[in-house]
């Protein structure tokens, strides 16, 4: 048997069209709401912030949505992603379950996050828009765009959680490499970034508050759009290439995945992989159990309420329908940097309520343990966030083991750790903390939650 079976597509199989879960879900989902009169928004007050053609494909109900060839080129110089089938994982752990996995990490920015960068930077670029504001928690949101906004000419302004600024110096010198300014959230360069210092001059910063940030930057600049690397429709859109790629390559495998599995911050890769599946389940085409997993030191699907909030802590950005934590929580400083916000993707957040999904959450000593074991057999350092989902992965694994019964399982994994060593330094030191939920700071953040009708 190989050590690892590799399932690879010619770079003519990447998608022609993003797939828009949209289409088939059950009941529509929940309007978008003014932050300032709490009505139902429309193109007119996104405008300040993204190009017509991305504000289109956040209320599209369009099945699919064609990708402009000249994002398929740019897509050419990493996709399609391979899908490996884990053997000698299987056998480390002894389960007779068949594990595959989907390397993002093959991307230049060593994520999936260059999906929706490259559509994101075209868009703009055909608006004649030149400059990008966006926010980064661990950084691979940052670089993705920094590489976008070389390949299509724009400048990008990046606000870096500094939690991870200071745990992750290589790279905010990597976004810098591509071109991009890096400043540390909360800066001295925005009003409310000013306005936070003074309150808590040693804040960790979160996306809440760097969110806050770049939507500001972009709204007081005419040359200025906003970019978001998660949390958003048209981002989950772009990201869908991931899934729609990995329905083709496990029927290269011959085999369908039981389990379908992602870790969630925002909610992009694990959309990005998930929400091709659940459609063919939606269209009756195949039945799967899908996990999102995310850090109990941010739980907001599995502990935070379903309700409207706003995305940022200045409360700048429209009131959507999501799980939360409350737009004023702030996060412990955990490793898994991207998987630090307080709320969840509407679409990601509605999966969960109609039940197509389900939600756990593992502490990080946990996932990197996980992850430690996936480096040692399989060879790839992931990235912290990636590890919440091959724990879930060995964990059903490990159930099949125990029952002794074969399964399908399919992970995304989104990208690699590179960049991560020093929490892997301190993981294994034994120097890594685990957070409990802290359902007291949860509370008080969700007593600020506006009282939304529906």
């Amino acid at each position: 048997m190989n050590d690892r079976t590799k399932f690879v597509l010619d770079e003519d199989r990447i998608p022609r069209a993003w797939y828009n879960i949209a289409a088939d879900l059950p009941v529509p989902p929940p309007a978008v709401l003014h932050p300032g009169t709490g009505q139902p928004i429309g193109p007119a007050d996104l405008a300040p912030l993204f190009p017509m053609a991305l504000i289109g494909q956040e209320v599209s109900a369009d099945r699919e949505i064609e990708i402009p060839d000249p994002v398929r080129d740019a897509y050419k110089l990493y996709r399609p992603s391979p899908i490996h089938r884990a053997h000698r994982l299987e056998r480390a752990l002894g389960t007779p379950a068949h594990i595959y996995y989907k390397y993002e990490g093959v991307s230049p920015g060593g994520s999936h996050k260059p999906n929706t960068a490259i559509a994101q930077a075209f868009y703009n670029k055909e608006e004649g828009v030149t400059r990008l504001a966006t926010e980064t928690g661990a950084g691979q949101w940052g670089t993705s765009l920094a590489i976008a906004g070389a390949l299509f000419g724009l400048e990008v302004k990046v606000y870096m959680v500094r939690a991870s600024y200071d745990q992750k110096p290589y790279r905010r010198m990597l976004m810098e490499t591509y071109g991009a300014e890096v400043v540390a959230s909360p800066s001295p360069t925005t009003n409310y970034g000013r306005q936070v210092l003074a309150a808590t001059p040693e804040n960790p910063g979160s996306l809440g508050i760097a969110i806050s940030e770049a939507v500001e930057d972009a709204a007081t600049r005419d040359d200025t759009k906003y970019s978001l690397g998660s949390v958003l429709n048209h981002v989950l859109l772009h990201q869908t290439v991931i899934g729609l790629e990995a329905i083709e390559q496990m029927a290269m495998a011959g085999e369908e995945p039981e389990i379908v599995i992602g870790c969630t911050g925002g909610g992009s890769n694990f959309a990005g992989m998930a929400f091709p599946w659940i459609g063919r389940q939606l269209r009756g085409e195949g039945s799967y159990r899908v996990i999102a997993v995310e850090p109990e030191a941010s739980p907001s699907l599995t502990r935070g309420v379903y309700a409207y909030d706003f995305g940022d802590t200045a409360r700048l950005t429209p009131l959507v329908k999501m799980h939360t934590l409350g737009h004023d929580f702030i996060p412990e400083p955990i490793h898994a940097g991207g998987l630090r916000y307080h709320g969840m993707a509407p679409l990601v957040s509605l999966a969960k309520e109609l039940g197509l999904i389900e939600a756990r959450a593992v502490h990080q000593n946990a996932s990197f343990e996980a992850g430690v074991a996936f480096a040692r057999t399989e060879g790839i350092l992931p990235a912290p966030e990636s590890s919440h989902a091959i724990r879930a992965a060995i964990d059903e694994a490990l159930v099949a083991r125990e029952e002794g019964t074969p399964r399908v399982i399919l992970f995304n994994l989104s990208g690699h750790g590179h960049f991560d060593l020093s929490a892997y330094e301190r993981y294994l030191a034994g120097a890594l903390e685990d957070y409990e939920f802290p359902a007291e700071r949860v509370a008080e953040a969700l007593a600020a939650v506006p009282v939304v009708s529906d």
